[in-house]
């Protein structure tokens, strides 16, 4: 089954702001990449989205544009919670905390929030409930941290290599699952 992994486009954060799952807008102009976006996916698709505006603003184009099978947003492809570090600089949260997660960002949960395996954990779920049952194209639109876990459960890739898959801000990515 083909799958469209779709990353938001870019954020109005400033560049080494850490914002997971605080629900931050998307920066203008953004017609342009949406077209390009919309040019890379199929005329037809079931659409999952995050429920966090910077993806949803994405999928409602997205689903405007294309045959729009059946459209749903999950609490599951929100971005990894980043706890006490939402909104917070990186440069600004204590080395004590951040090295042990640097060094272990699998298994280390952030204070307040979860560790990449939580989040690992949760897309599984969403991926073995939700699209083991169609057989259609599927577009998710979602954030990198999600993108990485669902390329590390296609190809048995190991958690601590995520970051292997770089995702850019409105890259699509198609996938045999």
């Amino acid at each position: 089954m083909e799958i469209y992994l779709v990353r938001h486009t870019e954020t109005i954060c400033e560049k080494g702001i850490c914002y997971g799952q605080s629900d931050v807008d998307i920066a203008l102009p953004f017609d342009e990449i949406f077209e390009r976006i919309i040019s890379e996916l199929p005329s037809e698709a079931f659409i999952f989205s995050s429920p966090l505006k910077r993806c949803v603003i994405l999928a409602k184009h997205i689903q405007k544009n294309i045959k729009t099978i059946s459209y749903q947003e999950d609490e599951r492809l929100k971005e990894m919670n980043f706890g006490d570090w939402e909104l917070k600089s990186w440069n600004e949260i204590p080395q004590e905390e951040l090295n042990p997660w640097m060094e272990d960002f699998v298994n280390i949960k952030v204070s307040n929030g979860e560790s990449f395996v939580e989040l690992h954990e949760r897309v599984g779920d969403f991926l073995s409930e939700t699209i083991s049952k169609i057989n259609q194209p599927i577009v998710i639109v979602a954030h990198a941290g999600i993108i990485r876990s669902i390329l590390c459960h296609q190809s048995l890739l190991p958690l601590k290599d995520a970051f292997n898959n770089k995702v850019d801000f409105g890259q699509v990515i198609k996938i045999d699952f």
